[in-house]
Formats: C-alpha cells, sequence, structure tokens
C-alpha cells in the first residue's frame, strides 16, 4: 500500500515540473510587448521540494537570487521549509528605454533582447560588478563574438591571481561566450559560478547562467546597440493599468526615489492617475515584484505609455 505522504511528495514534484517547463518556455520564446504594454509575463508559484535549495529554485524560474531573497529576505536560502509555497515573480515591467537590442538594469539586475521588428523581448537575470567594481552606465554595441574566451586578468587583480591570464575551461570565470562591448574592458559573458547571478560579483562585466548565454549569443550580432541603464523604479502599463516595480538603490545612487519617482509620474502625465499610497507602499517595500498604482482614466490619452527614454 503507498503511503499518502508519498502520494503527495510524487505530486509536489510533478506539480513543481509542470510549473517549472512552462516558465522556461516562455523565458526562452520571448514575450511580446508594445508601447502601451510593457508588463511581461504573470506570476507563478512553486512548492518547495525535499532537499531544495532556494538557488535551485530561481536558476530552474530563470530568475536571479535577488529576485526571490526580495520577497523572502528571512528565509534561509540553503534550507527553505519544505512544502511552503512560495510566490515567484516571473513578471516584469520594462525598463523605460529604446527597447532595441540589449538593455541591461543595474538595479534589477536582468537584461533584457529586443527585438522590435517582431515586438517580441526576453530577458534573462544576470550577476554585475561589485561595489568598487560597479558596471558603469553606457551606451554602446557589440563589437565581438568569442567562443572559449580566455580571461586576460586586470592589472589591479594580477597580484591576487598570481597569474595573467586563464585559459579556456571550467575554471574560466567567463564561461563559453563572450559578447565583448565597444565599453574597452566590459562585456557579457557565462559564467562557471552560477549562484553570483543575481548578485555584485564581478569587475564590472555582466554574467549570465550558462543556459541563458548559449540562448542569447545565438540571436545577437555584432554591431547590436547596448544600453546599460540604472532604473530602481519602472513604470508599466497593461490593460490601462498603471504598475511600478521598485529594487533597491544599489549602488546608493538616488539621493530621494520618492522624488525621483514623483517626478517620473509627472513626466508621463499621469500623477493624478495614481495612489500616493500604493505608491509609498511599494517603494517603502521595494520588491522587485510589479504591482498596480493607478488607472488609466478611459477617454483619456492612451499614449502615455510611448513617452520612454528618447
Amino acid at each position: 500500500m503507498i503511503k499518502p505522504a508519498y502520494i503527495k511528495h510524487i505530486h509536489l514534484i510533478l506539480l513543481s515540473l509542470i510549473i517549472i517547463a512552462g516558465s522556461q518556455k516562455a523565458i526562452a520564446g520571448g514575450f511580446s510587448y508594445n508601447n502601451n504594454k510593457t508588463v511581461l509575463g504573470s506570476v507563478k508559484h512553486h512548492i518547495v521540494l525535499p532537499k531544495e535549495t532556494l538557488l535551485d529554485i530561481v536558476r530552474n524560474f530563470g530568475l536571479g537570487y535577488n529576485e526571490l531573497s526580495l520577497l523572502y529576505p528571512k528565509m534561509d536560502p540553503w534550507i527553505p521549509e519544505p512544502g511552503q509555497n512560495l510566490l515567484i515573480p516571473t513578471q516584469w515591467v520594462l525598463p523605460s528605454t529604446k527597447f532595441h537590442g540589449l538593455v541591461i538594469n543595474l538595479p534589477e539586475m536582468r537584461l533584457y533582447h529586443f527585438l522590435p521588428k517582431i515586438g517580441m523581448v526576453s530577458t534573462y537575470p544576470v550577476g554585475i560588478g561589485d561595489i568598487g567594481w560597479e558596471t558603469p552606465v553606457s551606451e554602446g554595441r557589440v563589437t565581438h563574438r568569442q567562443v572559449d574566451p580566455t580571461w586576460v586578468i586586470p592589472k589591479p587583480l594580477r597580484a591576487k591571481y598570481g597569474i595573467t591570464s586563464v585559459p579556456p575551461g571550467p575554471n574560466n570565470p567567463l564561461g563559453k561566450y563572450w559578447l565583448g562591448l565597444s565599453q574597452k574592458g566590459y562585456g557579457i559573458h557565462g559564467t562557471n559560478f552560477p549562484w553570483g547571478v543575481g548578485r555584485l560579483v564581478s569587475h564590472g562585466c555582466i554574467r549570465l547562467y550558462p543556459e541563458h548565454i548559449v540562448l542569447l549569443f545565438e540571436k545577437v550580432s555584432v554591431n547590436t546597440p547596448v544600453e546599460i541603464v540604472y532604473e530602481p523604479v519602472k513604470i508599466g502599463f497593461q490593460d490601462q493599468n498603471i504598475f511600478m516595480e521598485v529594487h533597491p538603490d544599489i549602488y546608493n545612487r538616488i539621493p530621494d526615489l520618492q522624488a525621483q519617482t514623483l517626478s517620473r509620474l509627472h513626466e508621463l502625465d499621469i500623477l493624478s492617475s495614481v495612489s500616493f499610497s500604493l505608491v509609498k507602499d511599494a517603494l517603502e517595500k521595494q520588491s522587485g515584484l510589479p504591482v498596480r498604482v493607478g488607472f488609466l482614466k478611459k477617454g483619456g490619452d492612451d499614449t502615455l505609455a510611448v513617452k520612454t527614454a528618447d
């Protein structure tokens, strides 16, 4: 006779596999978007399995460590409680950019690959520069693509490592694929340390999971535009709803986040369409999860959402 506990365990495994498969398929295939639909994906749920770590969960859902740790800051990442029902933040507001090429938003530690001709965007979590090695805000392009790159160690680090370069292989922190940028010394690459995705870990470069850099490398060509932005507060639109997504100011660059947010809402001409209490609550929680803060009035200006960066 099969024990009820065993049946429950098998049910949890099957449920989790179904959710994970569906999530990865959506992320790999990309999302449709337009100027008035700038909120992607949907929130999911996951039942923690025995011996499953928080790091396993985020990678299975195509997330970075920061995205789930913001929602569950007190959870032990190595020993989450089995059977716990977790909210999975597989929903994002697009940054206010040109919606073209590669866009990396540093505070959320996430990369967006826009294909404007077909109105599709794919998105991947990234690891970025640590304090003291901050990834710079910039605009540029992909200058070269390389398989099995050699890591030429920056001069300030050579004394630490005792060598000047690391050849291709499992010990190379660049992983198997490298997209070099016009910003000298910076690139987008894989990693031999996947748990650094969603963290401040690099010396300025942008790291992806090995399975994600493969997908991106295949789709990105030389001269693809690359924009690195710093936007802890994003504002998006979907079905006339106004959403906000707030992340921590990881590099402490925004003196007054509330003032900057109100200025952005005023710039979009939607300040009167949002609830100040909901905006304030989102700014305080900084959960990284899109939350509804208002509604565009019927008969109003539906072109508000197109007021992105020029």
